[in-house]
């Protein structure tokens, strides 16, 4: 029953962000050319919820649902590709006037143009995919 109380919350927050506008093309177009700041809040208020309540899960220690494991909270080390991904991402977003972390649910509402973010989001990933494999090997034989 566990594994499936996600459905429960996945749709739960799907619902909230069709509420809060985040699911409508012109709330991302309005965003971008500064006409209506409405996104602006409602991802500020996210990144606020959200390091409140990661602080929160770091003071109380707090356990994973599924199997009762310490939640670790690891940092990332910085790479050079985050500002030219971070740039890609930024232009792939206001070009589809969609964020990929809302496609799912403009999909749930039958907003079918939602489907080529989502092949956006398929292939940048299969390609950063292949670029990764071809570095790799590259370093892999430059050590041999």
């Amino acid at each position: 029953m566990k594994k499936y109380s996600f459905l429960l919350f996945g749709t739960l927050f799907g619902f909230l962000l069709s509420r809060a506008g985040a699911t409508t093309y012109d709330f991302y177009a309005k965003l971008f050319l500064f006409e209506d700041l409405q996104l602006l809040w409602i991802i500020a208020t996210a990144a606020t919820v959200g390091a409140i309540g990661v602080w929160l899960f770091k003071k109380f220690k707090v356990k994973s649902m599924m199997d009762q494991a310490p939640v670790a909270f690891i940092g990332k080390p910085n790479k050079p590709d985050l500002i030219p991904g971070s740039l890609i991402f930024g232009m792939g977003w206001g070009l589809a006037g969609a964020c990929p972390g809302t496609v799912l649910a403009m999909l749930g509402e039958g907003k079918m143009g939602a489907l080529f973010t989502i092949a956006g989001i398929i292939v940048g990933t299969f390609l950063y995919g292949v670029r990764v494999s071809v570095r790799q090997r590259k370093a892999a034989q430059g050590n041999a």
